[in-house]
């Protein structure tokens, strides 16, 4: 049975709307951050709906330019990637990398947003199936480690998802670059995922200049361990830190 917005309760349908606003307006980041060219890549953001409410998600319609997008635009879908009947984005449909975000919500519950990009440096490492090495600090901060390879998978279905939650249920990382494809970031809302992204492409690049000067060497393992313990529990703006 196809689900419609009106069928869901009026604080679901405001939480799809802010979802859509909030995902609109971090597409803009991609391209501002040499994330994407021409209609590549995508953003996505799991609702936060109500109880008994379905599971929904908002992403990217396919082979829309960034210039044409807005929240409008925005497709919902439930977490089987079928499209929900919202009477906005009528006539859109969503990207052709909704089954992997899809399959990435259904088996990873505390995901909230998925990126999917280009990046010409992260994907640069894809190309070459290497994950990139933890030789910087950063890397340790944001990654906990090295940044994986996923399985190469088609385009089309859940493969890619698969992929995606096999290589990262088990790690630190919130960046996989998929074999041969590109890098998919995730986070606990889809700006923790863009961040990823923007922080995966800096890190990849990086590393690619380093290796033209010498063989930099990984962190050691308890330097990285300390390091990501810090960054994730006591840098920046903590709850519940004295003022």
């Amino acid at each position: 049975m196809t689900i419609s917005l009106q069928d869901l309760s009026p604080q679901a349908q405001q939480e799809v709307a802010a979802t859509r606003e909030t995902v609109a307006a971090l597409h803009a980041e991609l391209p501002r951050n040499d994330l994407v060219v021409w209609t590549a890549g995508n953003v996505s953001q799991r609702v936060d709906t109500d109880d008994g409410a379905p599971e929904l998600f908002v992403i990217k319609p396919s082979g829309v330019s960034y210039d044409e997008l807005s929240a409008a635009s925005m497709v919902v879908c439930t977490l089987d990637g079928e499209k929900i009947d919202d009477g906005t984005a009528a006539d859109l449909q969503p990207s052709s990398d909704t089954a992997a975000h899809a399959y990435v919500y259904r088996h990873m519950p505390n995901v909230g947003g998925v990126v999917h990009t280009h990046s010409t440096y992260a994907t640069a490492w894809a190309a070459r199936a290497e994950p990139i090495p933890c030789v910087l600090t950063m890397m340790a901060d944001e990654f906990g480690g090295d940044i994986p390879v996923g399985p190469f998978a088609l385009i089309g279905d859940d493969s890619i998802g698969h992929g995606i939650v096999e290589t990262l249920r088990d790690s630190r990382s919130p960046a996989v670059l998929m074999n041969r494809h590109g890098p998919f970031t995730i986070g606990k809302d889809a700006r923790a995922a863009v961040k990823a992204a923007v922080l995966c492409e800096e890190v990849a690049r990086t590393v690619h200049f380093a290796r033209q000067y010498g063989d930099p060497q990984r962190l050691e393992q308890r330097d990285i361990d300390a390091l990501f313990a810090r960054y994730q529990n006591v840098y920046g703006q903590q709850k519940g830190t004295a003022s």
